[in-house]
């Protein structure tokens, strides 16, 4: 069908022709959906609540969760081969229908909220040649923005299928100037720059070492949302062993990037003169390193790279519904699709609230910063439960043979869980909040799915959650109401 043949715009001719994808077109498709605009504004987003030493911890942290949760997605591609729609599919096998959904549902809240965090950051690169854009959230930037958001609209209706020159171009364009960027930057870097009030104790803004590291959380969380990617094509993958190795190669590469990006930029810009820095940001460190052109550089690179990433997560956000309007985890009208093999209902219900949110960005005036974090704070509920499924499999011993090593995975699973649960914790109220704001709706879709299929809607244990979600997400609404809590 045309959206697939979107969605494997990674792929070499042959892999096209076949319809399979090896490892190589897989770890592309990892890093494709990984490297997106977070990199670009990883100085500020970082020194924003942190100093060095934090924002090395939280790296340290942060590698050690992600890494177990790159385990358990490559364990899971090989023990379930028959779940091939990613992590709410391990979800809803491990742990009924109810958490399967809101597994579902908070995944798609993370990828559409997540493309209005793209067009913000679109707009705010695009400030630096029209100020009038400024930090993406004017009406002009607003109004752009929509724009843009309907043009792939219809190109995605018109069932596009030049998505694998469009792909090549926008993964030069945003790969090429990282490299540029860590290679001069390297040069340039200054220990006694970095060295500056390491621990950033002597700014009380920031407060303790601990509090700087939790803010750093959602930041890294952000940029490695998509190291689910090869999982949730693994239907497309020639090996399931593919979907294993590339998981693991796409990890370590964008680890790599990302630290080496956050953590040069500090010896060339101190944290509160990084802190400072209009987002994208690697194009104030790096204009501060050769001049102009470095500023110029990063703004283009961040524009091809996120109206890339753009299309690709609006693809993805309407596959979401569409797989499980299929399955009966959703309500059936989200899997229509049109002539030409789009899912039509999906993708209009994704970009209207896309477009949604980008009016309440003008009125609230809303930051990239902040709509990333409601996004990462979204998607903690399938990746919690990816965890806990593969920590499952290995205590009761399903799909493992006999005499079979389970530590190793048991482990992964269990410190996959820890870390999305500390994730949580980390958030904060404000962003939990907006997240139950959002999570609260779906119950609609999930009774509306339930009738549908004829089952029953609720288990006692299921209608205390479904109860307490609820009351949650209105005491949320009335907290933002009375202007208690603000987070956007």
């Amino acid at each position: 069908m045309a959206s697939t043949e979107i969605r494997l715009a990674t792929a070499s001719a042959p892999e096209m022709a076949s319809g399979k994808l090896r490892v190589g077109a897989l770890t592309a498709l990892v890093i494709g959906s990984m490297v997106g605009s977070g990199v670009f504004s990883l100085p500020q987003n970082m020194a924003a609540g942190a100093g060095s030493l934090a924002i090395m911890i939280g790296w340290g942290i942060t590698a050690i969760g992600m890494l177990a949760l790159v385990f358990v997605y490559q364990s899971l591609a090989v023990r379930k081969p028959d779940l091939e729609a990613g992590p709410y599919a391990y979800a809803k096998a491990g742990f009924g229908p109810f958490v399967g959904f809101n597994s579902a549902w908070g995944y798609w809240i993370s990828a559409w909220v997540g493309n209005v965090s793209y067009a913000v950051i679109v707009f705010s690169a695009l400030s630096y040649f029209f100020p009038s854009f400024g930090d993406g959230n004017t009406w002009q930037a607003v109004l752009g923005a929509s724009v843009l958001l309907w043009l792939l609209h219809v190109l995605i209706l018109s069932g596009i299928r030049q998505a694998a020159i469009v792909n090549l171009i926008v993964t030069v364009a945003k790969i090429a100037p990282i490299f540029l960027f860590i290679g001069l930057v390297a040069v340039a870097f200054k220990i006694d720059v970095f060295s500056l009030d390491f621990t950033s104790l002597g700014n009380a803004g920031l407060g303790s070492i601990t509090a700087q590291v939790k803010s750093t959380m959602l930041v890294t969380l952000w940029v490695f949302i998509g190291i689910e990617g090869a999982s949730v094509f693994s239907a497309r993958a020639e090996r399931r062993r593919d979907i294993a190795m590339a998981t693991v190669l796409g990890f370590f590469t964008c680890l790599a990037l990302y630290a080496l990006v956050s953590l040069l930029s500090l010896g060339i810009l101190s944290q509160p003169e990084l802190a400072a820095l209009k987002n994208p940001s690697m194009a104030g460190v790096l204009e501060a390193v050769v001049g102009p052109w470095g500023a110029i550089l990063i703004n283009v690179a961040l524009v091809v790279s996120v109206v890339g990433a753009f299309l690709s997560w609006t693809l993805l956000a309407a596959e979401i519904p569409f797989a499980a309007g299929k399955d009966g985890t959703m309500p059936k009208f989200l899997a229509r699709e049109s002539s030409r093999g789009v899912p039509s209902a999906s993708l209009l219900l994704t970009n209207l609230l896309v477009q949604a949110f980008l009016l309440i960005t003008l009125f609230a005036h809303s930051t990239y910063q902040a709509l990333f974090s409601i996004a990462s704070a979204a998607i903690l509920v399938p990746y919690i439960f990816s965890g806990a499924y593969a920590a499952k499999l290995a205590i009761t011993g399903e799909s493992y043979r006999v005499g079979e090593q389970r530590t190793g995975p048991l482990l992964a699973g269990l410190l996959a869980t820890v870390y999305g649960l500390w994730l949580v914790y980390a958030a904060g109220p404000s962003y939990l909040f907006m997240c139950a704001i959002l999570y609260a709706p779906g119950l609609l879709f999930y009774v509306l799915a339930r009738r549908e299929t004829g089952q029953r809607v609720f288990h006692p244990i299921e209608a205390f959650l479904a109860i307490a979600l609820v009351l949650v997400g209105m005491l949320a609404a009335y907290e933002m109401w009375t202007g208690t809590i603000s987070p956007l």
